[in-house]
């Protein structure tokens, strides 16, 4: 399950797609941020850029990582690189993480870019890995 999130740049899926090079190649990904900590690394093709940090839904998470894949993909998209942003099943780490990067690029608030990327899309955030996102983009944009 591939979708787009935002402007043909960004997509959201989860780990089996991150994990499919046909898909990958026919889709002309350039990236893949991989965020899911449950599921092994991808082997992609060296052409590929390749961004893991390993997040879970609970609280285990290390603001520091949470900050660097936030900057790691408002990078990629600052530099038009058509990217996925995978977790397990593209409803929690990946949202939430997308739509971090990209209020930092268009100023828009965490909950507005939430809102826009996941219109008609399924949701399932936990609330500690909502809390622990939204102190590190407060951080972030402060």
């Amino acid at each position: 399950m591939i979708r787009v999130a935002y402007n043909g740049l960004l997509y959201i899926g989860d780990a089996i797609s991150a994990r499919d090079l046909k898909q990958i190649y026919d889709r002309e990904f350039a990236a893949v941020l991989d965020l899911a900590a449950n599921e092994p690394p991808a082997v992609l093709g060296r052409d590929i850029i390749y961004c893991r940090f390993p997040l879970s839904d609970d609280d285990s998470n290390d603001d520091a990582i949470v900050s660097a894949a936030i900057e790691c993909l408002a990078s990629l998209m600052e530099r038009e690189f058509r990217t996925l942003v995978a977790c397990s099943a593209g409803m929690s780490r990946s949202p939430m993480i997308a739509a971090a990067a990209l209020s930092i690029l268009s100023g828009d608030s965490h909950a507005d870019s939430l809102a826009r990327i996941t219109t008609n899309a399924p949701l399932d955030v936990s609330p500690t890995l909502f809390s622990s996102v939204q102190r590190v983009h407060a951080k972030l944009t402060a």
